[in-house]
């Protein structure tokens, strides 16, 4: 298992294990920006208590849809068909965002199972993003 580290050195490592997968950004405020199969996502590392850091992703699988009964219905069944996380409608008066907000314990994974769970999760919200885009 890995050393216990700050949030700073897993967003460094999520950075370093990701490289070689997707096209990363890290920020200057201890996150990190990843580009994958056409959604943007945004993840910070917390310590919620001593050997506990997770990683909280945001991914934005679509945006500026018109928002209509049939998009809810869509993100709903995604949202209750999802393994990784919770799929949402951000709307903005006659818009709307789909986002999909995971978090779960990273801190002590192996580099290898932290992007194997990484890219699972990408991988889900990619595929729901291409669905609800049409």
């Amino acid at each position: 298992m890995p050393e216990a580290q700050d949030e700073a050195g897993l967003i460094a490592r999520t950075a370093e294990v990701l490289a070689s997968e997707v096209s990363v950004q890290p920020g200057e405020d201890d996150s990190l920006t990843v580009y994958f199969q056409g959604t943007v996502v945004s993840m910070r590392a917390l310590s919620l208590a001593p050997g506990l850091d997770v990683l909280s992703l945001t991914q934005v699988l679509a945006w500026d849809l018109p928002v209509t009964d049939q998009l809810r219905a869509d993100v709903e069944q995604a949202s209750g068909s999802s393994n990784f996380g919770t799929v949402k409608l951000a709307v903005h008066e006659v818009t709307a965002d789909v986002l999909l907000h995971y978090t779960f314990p990273a801190g002590t994974l192996s580099n290898e199972a932290l992007r194997t769970m990484l890219m699972m999760v990408l991988g889900v919200g990619a595929e729901v993003g291409a669905r609800i885009r049409g």
